[in-house]
């Protein structure tokens, strides 16, 4: 991958705790080490799902902050669990961080690592930490772990194993290791403290056993080490600097203290072997910060997951899924999301971030991007019965109003016209300035007509509406500014107008914390958070190309959709509305 272009912020950073912590180290030159930058953070997933706008908070974090103070970040795969991830988790993160616009390279130099790269020398430490009388292998069931751990206000009680000679927990250890022991019977464990009152203190499991396939080591291993356990040995063996985390990990950094500790120490056993001193200082520090809640969403992979194999969504990319996919597909942009990050900033404790917000960097995003079109989402036929039968007229309107450099889009108008249904009213509410009979409007970008009168059919249902045309109001010539009229209203040829599939696409919940008090986020999901028109289009969206993105006047902004797209007959998928409509709900 190339750095051009690559982690550019998209405006000003922010100040935070993090970013204070970060200058007071580098001024202290806290990390100041020969041929290293003095920041170096890292993103460490773990590849057992696909990515959602939670991560993105913590990707443009780490990757933002390594960017700002000329560092490097890390993209770091936590493939520790065999049972539970694959390659096709480990390329959509791939894809995804690179999508939002930032790279893993550093002069020249791929950082792009698996936990899974540093499986040797992570048994190694584990060894060690037996024969230093840190850690034992435990022959208690999970069940029984459980049970003796005790609870906040009571220790925990030391396992019957707990004083295991280190020369028995290693050979036991090594048995695991080379395949003795079915899953569940045997675990190591660190010896620490059982009454101490951080639970995660208490002789924590940092090896199982897992006689499971590894999507990149395949059968070589049967023994697995610990998140916990893995995370501050692979930090510090990439050298990071500031290890980030979300909140949730904050009663864990002790025992990452710890680990990091015990590895930079040195023993001397009873033979006069001197073992140890794998780690040397600096050593990496975790921070926490406050991990993104969103509004009409959810951010649990679990339910996520519950809502893609229930076929509640269409996929991991369905459109209505917070997933970076499925932002992606929605239309989403990477500057709108990397804009999102910035504005919430970073907190030291939880809140709530209201969608309207990522839904306004969204807006600001898109509005000085995309070009502008007309579409018609609910026709209804206007005949201008003076308008010659074989006469093409051709209208022109700006790319952007806002950028005239940007050129012309060229449009016929003729007889027969599509027009939105609601702009025309039989008998009009007060205030109305639309097609009604009697009234004249503007065809926007054409002529000014009169609303002469309407067809129905023997429901009483308007079929058509005509109207009269006045042939020398035509926009933009010098006849058209004797005609003064309240009414402007968007209208595509009928004859010529592109009939496209258009997705209205919206929040996937109706209720702004849908799975509030532990209820069943099912029953607030958004019954017209999915509706599917046909309609009809300016026509020279006919050559848009998938990811293309629009400003549908009135309506929208609209992506052709980058799945379903085919050319000549591009999919739109409505992005996000002109105006938050939720606001009062």
């Amino acid at each position: 991958m190339s750095n051009d272009n690559k982690n550019s912020p998209s405006e000003p950073s922010n100040s935070n705790f993090l970013r204070a912590i970060i200058e007071q180290d580098n001024k202290k030159g806290t990390y100041r080490r020969q041929g290293m930058p003095d920041v170096i953070t890292r993103f460490p997933p773990e590849p057992n799902g696909y990515l959602h706008i939670g991560h993105a908070k913590s990707i443009c974090l780490n990757f933002g902050l390594a960017r700002d103070y000329s560092g490097r970040c890390h993209l770091r795969f936590d493939d520790t669990n065999p049972t539970r991830e694959n390659q096709e988790f480990v390329d959509t993160i791939i894809d995804s961080v690179k999508w939002l616009g930032f790279s893993w390279e550093h002069n020249d130099t791929d950082y792009l690592n698996y936990a899974s790269d540093y499986f040797d020398t992570l048994y190694l430490m584990a060894e060690y930490l037996i024969e230093a009388g840190h850690a034992y292998v435990d022959s208690q069931t999970a069940e029984e772990i459980a049970a003796t751990r005790g609870s906040f206000s009571e220790p925990g009680k030391k396992s019957p194993y707990r004083d295991r000679p280190a020369a028995e927990s290693l050979d036991l250890f090594r048995r695991m290791k080379n395949g003795e022991f079915p899953d569940g019977a045997l675990v190591l464990r660190a010896k620490i403290d059982m009454a101490s009152p951080n639970m995660n203190m208490r002789d924590p499991v940092i090896y199982r056993i897992r006689h499971a396939h590894h999507h990149r080591t395949g059968e070589r291993w049967c023994i697995y080490p610990m998140y916990d356990y893995t995370h501050p040995i692979s930090d510090a063996l990439e050298n990071i600097t500031h290890s980030i985390c979300t909140l949730e990990f904050q009663d864990h950094r002790p025992f990452y203290d710890w680990v990091l500790a015990r590895l930079t120490e040195t023993v001397t056993l009873p033979d006069g072997r001197i073992i140890g001193g794998f780690l040397a200082r600096p050593l990496p520090h975790q921070y926490e910060f406050a991990r993104l809640n969103m509004t009409y969403s959810i951010m649990s992979k679990r339910r996520l997951i519950q809502l893609v194999e229930e076929g509640v969504v269409e996929g991991w990319d369905d459109p209505r899924m917070p997933t970076i996919v499925g932002l992606r597909r929605r239309g989403y942009t990477p500057e709108s999301i990397q804009l999102f990050c910035e504005r919430i900033g970073v907190a030291k404790s939880d809140g709530w971030i209201d969608m309207a917000t990522l839904e306004a960097s969204l807006r600001d995003d898109l509005d000085p991007k995309a070009p502008r079109a007309v579409a018609v989402l609910n026709p209804l036929k206007l005949v201008i019965d003076n308008f010659p039968e074989n006469l093409k007229d051709m209208c022109s309107a700006p790319l952007h109003p806002h950028y005239p450099e940007r050129g012309e889009r060229q449009f016929p108008i003729s007889k027969e016209l599509w027009i939105e249904r609601e702009d025309f009213m039989e008998d009009p509410v007060k205030g109305y300035f639309r097609l009604f009979p009697g009234n004249r409007v503007r065809l926007r970008y054409g002529y000014v007509v009169e609303c002469t009168h309407a067809d129905t059919d023997e429901n009483g249902n308007v079929t058509a509406v005509h109207c009269t045309y006045f042939p020398d109001s035509k926009s933009g010539t010098p006849g058209s500014a004797n005609y003064k009229v309240k009414g402007n209203i968007h209208w595509v040829s009928a004859h010529h107008a592109f009939q496209a599939e258009v997705r209205l696409f919206d929040r996937l919940f109706s209720d702004p914390h849908p799975d509030a008090g532990g209820r069943d986020f099912r029953e607030a999901l958004n019954p017209n958070a999915k509706a599917v028109i046909t309609a009809y289009l300016e026509p020279g969206l006919v050559t848009a190309l998938p990811e293309d993105r629009f400003q549908f006047e009135r309506h929208g902004y609209f992506i052709a959709d980058r799945e379903d797209s085919t050319p000549g007959k591009p999919v739109f998928n409505r992005i996000v509305t002109l105006r938050d409509s939720w606001g009062g709900k």
